[in-house]
């Protein structure tokens, strides 16, 4: 048996700008949604209903973990905080390292095509 982790499919959109929305410091549903807005470039727009769908496949798939939030609660509900985990981390770099590789063989055929 290896640890060696499995190839792993590539990141839809979503789930790619989720990611790197928490990649620095966690946040809450709301800031997630309105961060992904702006990183995308306005393409993606969440329902409430398809961010939390996919945050709770990251939970389960533990590439995000909820923490606790020490701000005063909105309108008395408490707030839900997401980090990434070293999982998530990983899978992030991981994709990242991919989508260069792609952009690379594009640029190397148009340069081709160039020449």
């Amino acid at each position: 048996m290896t640890d060696k982790p499995s190839k792993q499919e590539p990141l839809t959109e979503a789930t790619f700008f989720i990611l790197l929305s928490i990649a620095q410091k966690p946040k809450h549903g709301y800031a997630i949604l309105k961060d992904v807005e702006t990183l995308s470039g306005g393409r993606i727009h969440f329902s409430t209903g398809t961010l939390y769908g996919a945050i709770s496949r990251m939970l389960e798939q533990q590439w995000i973990e909820q923490i606790e939030n020490d701000q005063p609660p909105d309108a008395g509900r408490p707030r839900k905080d997401y980090a990434m985990t070293p999982a998530g981390r990983s899978i992030l770099n991981a994709e990242v390292g991919r989508m260069e590789s792609v952009l690379a063989s594009a640029k190397r055929r148009f340069g081709e095509e160039a020449g």
